[in-house]
Order: structure tokens, then C-alpha cells, then sequence
């Protein structure tokens, strides 16, 4: 049989790992690693590498890399689209293990934040190993999510008192009636959506590659801080070549 760890690796910085994905780490036989197209790549790569090169060290392990399957806009539409994506994904997973990984061997992925939060993996993992007639089996480590560094970053509580909190995306909010939003947590906004709520007596708690060392925080009232929001993201993008970013947008109370 084999075993394969999804570990959240947290916001990307080595020392957001927990204690259990660290002696999940020692565990394993490959890491698999899947490479996006574009500028800013190496980056991605070279903080997973940081994580195995500070707990593990020179130790017995082997890293494999694999291109991850490209987005195509299909007629059909957004779901179809997803739907097309995950399954080349999962196709490329299951090559992965199936030439990789030997019998009685772990491997393993290094995910963004938590594995439980915005993320298909699980799910693609999932259907693989109901297929596999046992001869796959998999377990899922959490790490710290990037909505749990936000809140923390800017000081806030994640939910006021006697108050829902959603967890929704940029798409989302990008066609949404702006009323519908009372205090949610925003996951990976590309379209800059959060200006639709200007004047709607809305703040904003906004983070950029969270718990890196080139960490940006920006927040106040969405109206006054979104010229400033808006060259901040274009400008960090541009440096980089990518952003992982995350906000909370929060209606503000009548007294405040």
C-alpha cells in the first residue's frame, strides 16, 4: 500500500509549520511538487524547499517536480472549466504515484495554508483512493490558515460578537449585491473586487503573501484606503509576478 501526507505548509514562512506536519515531514519517502507557468515560479518552489532544507536537512528524500496542468477557458463556462482543470490534475496526480512512489512508500504535498480551505487537492485525493481498490490511502495535516495570520496581523478578532463570518471568494464578491456582504473573509480577489463596495460604509483588513518576509498590510474604511490598495496590488504583482492575497471586508457599525 501506499500513503500520501497533505500537509498545510501555513502562509508559506517555515516557522508557521505545527509540530504534527513537522514529524509528518520526517516521514517521507518523495515530495511531490507541482511547478505553475509563469514569472515568480522559482519563488513558489524555493519556499517549499526552505521548509524540507530546515527540518529535514541532508536527510533521505526525494523531490519531484511535475508542471501543473494550465487553466483553459472552455465555452461551456466557469464550471465546466474547474471541472476540466481538476480532472487533469488529478490524472497528473495519480501518473505521480502510480511511477514515483513505490509500494509501501509515503509521499506527500506541500499545500498553501490548510488543506481544508480553498483548496481541491482533497478532493481529487479523495477520489483517487476510492478508486484504488486499497491500494492508496492518504491523511491530511492541518496548517494554519492565511484567514487565521490575517486577523492576527491587523489585531482583529475574526467574527464580532452574536456575528456570522463567511469565507467566499473573489468571483463571488466580484457579482454579489454589495449589501448581501456584512463581514466576510475574501480568498484570492485577482479582480481587485473590494472597490464595488465604495460608499458602502465598509472597512477593509487586506493582506499580501502573509507571512513572508515581504508581508504587505493595508486597512481602514474601504474609501479611504482604496487608491492605496489598488497601487499596492498592482505594484507588489508587478515586482513579483504573483500575489496570494486575502481580506476581510467588514460592515461597519453604526457607532463606529
Amino acid at each position: 500500500m501506499k500513503r500520501l501526507y497533505l500537509i498545510g505548509m501555513g502562509p508559506g514562512g517555515p516557522e508557521y509549520l505545527t509540530i504534527q506536519a513537522i514529524e509528518t515531514l520526517k516521514q517521507v519517502d518523495v515530495f511531490f511538487m507541482l511547478e505553475k507557468e509563469g514569472r515568480g515560479k522559482d519563488e513558489l518552489l524555493r519556499m517549499r524547499h526552505d521548509i524540507l532544507e530546515r527540518y529535514l536537512g541532508d536527510s533521505n528524500y526525494r523531490v519531484v517536480t511535475a508542471t501543473s496542468p494550465e487553466r483553459r477557458t472552455l465555452p461551456d463556462g466557469y464550471q465546466e472549466t474547474v471541472r476540466a482543470w481538476h480532472a487533469t490534475k488529478r490524472e497528473l496526480f495519480a501518473r505521480l504515484i502510480e511511477t514515483e512512489l513505490e509500494d509501501g512508500q509515503c509521499g506527500a504535498l506541500l499545500l498553501w495554508g490548510d488543506p481544508s480551505l480553498y483548496d481541491q487537492t482533497v478532493t481529487m485525493i479523495a477520489e483517487l483512493v476510492e478508486s484504488s481498490d486499497g491500494a492508496l490511502e492518504f491523511e491530511i495535516i492541518p496548517g494554519i490558515t492565511s484567514v487565521q495570520v490575517l486577523t492576527a496581523k491587523h489585531k482583529i478578532p475574526l467574527n464580532r460578537i452574536g456575528e456570522n463570518i463567511t469565507i467566499t471568494t473573489g468571483r463571488h464578491v466580484e457579482h454579489c449585491d454589495p449589501a448581501e456582504i456584512h463581514n466576510a473573509v475574501v480568498m484570492l480577489d485577482y479582480n481587485a473586487s473590494f472597490q464595488r463596495f465604495a460608499g458602502q460604509d465598509m472597512d477593509v483588513y487586506w493582506g499580501g503573501y502573509l507571512g513572508c518576509p515581504d508581508e504587505v498590510l493595508v486597512s481602514g474604511p474601504v474609501d479611504t484606503v482604496l487608491d492605496e490598495l489598488l497601487s499596492t496590488k498592482a505594484r507588489v504583482r508587478e515586482e513579483k509576478g504573483w500575489l496570494l492575497d486575502i481580506y476581510l471586508l467588514r460592515r461597519r457599525e453604526p457607532d463606529a
